[in-house]
């Protein structure tokens, strides 16, 4: 808006536009003097990337260069991602990063939460949502939690008030958890009950195989050795 002739003006205009580059330039200039004047103390931010993988590689080019800068803040960088396809490439890396972006950063590694830091965010949880729960359910979710996932386990808790208000009772029992555990799967279950049922489900795995192996056929020409095959069998 300050690149435009009119100036600030804009903001009343209703005018919105991208500052030039001219301009930042200037302002980056301005603010290095004031820096080696000591008028001022630049103090850098922190910028949060979650799903840090599903950035391409123009992003992290320009993510790289960014860096450089003095003014840049400081990146953390989130990922569940191993060996991943970065983004719009046919390149595999770790974490769906590129390595030279990632020779650059400080990893942080990370451990599945115990039983005790579970029963802990538990009751943190609780105390977020004004849910009250006794001893059992509390020893009951956390044990959920190191054997499904910590969001499951939070996701119950809501489920599991529901219950316990329908049934008229203030506080949440073990029993309230148990059955909300017998209604709602977590995924290592659903994936169980995928692969028993996979043929009472339209489009599975093995509907696209036969559907390969009829195109296939579809495409392949007759033989001789077929066809009379074939028209022995219709006489039989």
């Amino acid at each position: 808006i300050n690149s435009r002739q009119q100036g600030f003006l804009a903001l009343f205009a209703g005018d919105t536009g991208e500052i030039k580059s001219e301009v930042r330039d200037q302002i980056d200039a301005r603010v290095a003097e004031w820096r080696e004047e000591g008028k001022g103390e630049i103090v850098p931010g922190v910028l949060f990337i979650d799903e840090v993988h599903m950035l391409d590689m123009e992003s992290f080019s320009w993510l790289n260069r960014a860096l450089e800068s003095p003014l840049a803040p400081v990146v953390i960088m989130a990922s569940n991602r191993g060996m991943s396809r970065i983004r719009g490439t046919d390149y595999i890396s770790p974490h769906g990063i590129p390595i030279d972006l990632l020779d650059r950063m400080i990893i942080i590694p990370t451990e599945p939460y115990s039983q005790k830091e579970v029963s802990t965010i538990v009751k943190i949880r609780c105390q977020e949502e004004d849910v009250e729960l006794d001893e059992g359910a509390t020893k009951a979710l956390s044990l959920l939690g190191t054997r499904t996932s910590l969001r499951y386990v939070l996701q119950l808790i809501t489920t599991a008030r529901l219950a316990a208000a329908k049934a008229g009772a203030s506080v949440v029992t073990k029993e309230h958890v148990r059955r909300c555990f017998s209604l709602f799967l977590d995924l290592s279950r659903s994936v169980e009950q995928m692969h028993a049922e996979e043929q009472e489900f339209m489009y599975g795995a093995a509907d696209s195989e036969l559907q390969e192996s009829y195109q296939v056929r579809r495409n392949d020409p007759p033989t001789t050795g077929n066809a009379t095959k074939t028209n022995s069998a219709e006489e039989e």
